[in-house]
């Protein structure tokens, strides 16, 4: 009962604060009497959203397909890269801050590369998301491996254990925490990742992702329908965050529930 009150109080709290959110937006514009075109009203949003359902349907399912795909390979890469990198140390002296100098580059100034070499559509919104998600899990990867317990990788030692073996039952379950935290973090890099990759793609028709809508309602002066483009970009990255939560979370427990039961 405890633990139901206190989910619909999270649920609750933000819904809550969106609605007088979105309240206060109404009035102000009404009050004020700002330019639709500088700032709609939330009702005006709401109807350009529904009177464009279908196409903003189709975007949405074109965005959140770059995003997932590009959180994918990006977590793929970066929890194998920082596991090959963490255990070789002249790897993690070579490799790791060229990473890090490489994550500072802008991803506006890399898109248009990411164009040249996988052309126009889908393939470069996935490679962007996944450029700009995947520092954090290999980041993360490197340092939850780096502070597994020495007590511990002393004892497979002892035992022999190969380091495939030592990787899989103490080093990879060992990190979860950390690797969880990255996750958590590319996750919404990736929906910013995939956005900028279609805007830069420019690859339009039935299909067109939300990065098109955006700039080509933006075009022809429908500040509202780039409103709830937008709206929409944020709907996808807080689903996706949401499940990798979830997922984490899952994760967490079981990975706290047999630590404890070691201990016990």
């Amino acid at each position: 009962m405890k633990g139901t009150l206190a989910a619909m109080r999270t649920i609750t709290a933000p819904l809550v604060a969106v609605v007088l959110l979105l309240g206060c937006w109404q009035v102000a514009v009404m009050v004020a009497d700002i330019s639709p075109f500088l700032l709609p009203r939330p009702t005006v949003i709401a109807h350009s959203m529904w009177s464009n359902r279908e196409v903003l349907f189709d975007a949405t399912l074109s965005t959140a397909t770059a995003a997932l795909a590009g959180f994918a390979l990006a977590a793929l890469v970066g929890i194998i890269g920082g596991s090959v990198i963490a255990a070789v140390p002249v790897l993690r002296r070579s490799l790791y801050p060229l990473a890090t100098i490489l994550q500072m580059v802008p991803l506006v100034a890399v898109a248009p590369l990411l164009v040249i070499w996988l052309g126009f559509g889908l393939p470069t919104a996935i490679a962007a998301s996944a450029v700009v998600a995947v520092f954090p899990v290999l980041a993360s990867t490197i340092d939850g491996l780096r502070s597994v317990d020495p007590g511990l990788r002393e004892v497979f030692l002892l035992a022999e254990a190969p380091p495939w073996t030592r990787w899989r039952k103490l080093d990879l379950p060992a990190s979860i925490p950390a690797i969880v935290t990255g996750l958590r973090i590319a996750a919404g890099l990736a929906v910013i990742g995939a956005i900028v990759g279609e805007f830069v793609s420019g690859y339009g028709g039935s299909r067109a992702p939300l990065g098109i809508v955006v700039m080509t309602a933006m075009r022809e002066a429908r500040t509202e329908l780039v409103f709830g483009a937008v709206a929409l970009c944020a709907v996808v990255g807080f689903v996706l965050f949401g499940v990798v939560s979830t997922l984490g979370w899952l994760l967490l427990r079981r990975w706290h529930s047999s630590a404890q039961h070691e201990l016990e």
